[in-house]
């Protein structure tokens, strides 16, 4: 039986959706502010510092000042360590009412009983199970294959995390199928582990050198491909 694992964070939810509100909570209407490319700089900044947040070279609060301040300063808006964290605190709060498109809800419906489910994803362990529950993940994919990166010596890009999954899982390298929306992290890592690797390119950003086996921009297309590879 195939297996399909997925990212979770822009993969299974629309990530742009609680930092939109949050920007709105704290500084009101974005006038002039291009709130997706903010958005992704966000993302690309948080990248940069991962690592050592996850080995504890700097702390998680030093992460998101880091990460919020240097993103903003990318638009040319400024901001204070404190008021970055007060941004943190915003956006955290929206994460906790993330939820499923009915598109996915679907999809997941379709491909439940079919293929085996499973989540690989990277963050603090209790932070990212919390948005795992908070959508309600449970109905389609049990706890125990569920992988999180602070729970582990390992994290995406690199293939320990998707051998540790395969292993648990009790999966062969053919079977497997990971779903993602980061090229970095979720493409490079699922080719470089020697999965079959579905990018979900929901910012239609460039491609490089190394090729995914599908890529598709919308949840539609998604949810087609994916019950057309059953």
């Amino acid at each position: 039986m195939k297996a399909f694992l997925f990212d979770v964070d822009d993969t299974l939810y629309d990530q742009l959706q609680p930092f939109q509100r949050a920007y709105l909570k704290m500084f009101g209407e974005p006038e002039g502010v291009d709130l997706e490319r903010l958005f992704s700089q966000s993302r690309k900044r948080g990248d940069e510092v991962f690592e050592a947040s996850q080995l504890g070279t700097i702390s998680m609060e030093e992460m998101y000042i880091y990460r919020t301040q240097k993103s903003f300063a990318d638009l040319e808006l400024f901001i204070s360590p404190d008021q970055a964290l007060a941004f943190q605190a915003y956006y955290q709060e929206f994460q906790q009412k993330i939820f499923l498109s009915e598109e996915c809800r679907s999809m997941l419906a379709d491909l439940k009983g079919r293929v085996r489910l499973g989540i690989i994803t990277n963050g603090p362990g209790a932070h990212q199970r919390n948005k795992v529950k908070t959508l309600g993940m449970e109905e389609w994919i049990p706890d125990q294959d569920v992988f999180v990166s602070g729970e582990l010596p390992t994290a995406k890009p690199d293939l320990g995390i998707f051998e540790y999954a395969r292993e648990q899982m009790q999966l062969s390298g053919e079977e497997c199928y990971y779903i993602g929306d980061s090229y970095e992290n979720d493409v490079c890592g699922a080719v470089g582990a020697g999965w079959k690797c579905v990018w979900f390119n929901r910012r239609q950003k460039p491609e490089g050198a190394i090729k995914p086996d599908y890529m598709v921009t919308t949840e539609e297309e998604l949810h087609r491909l994916l019950v057309s590879l059953l």
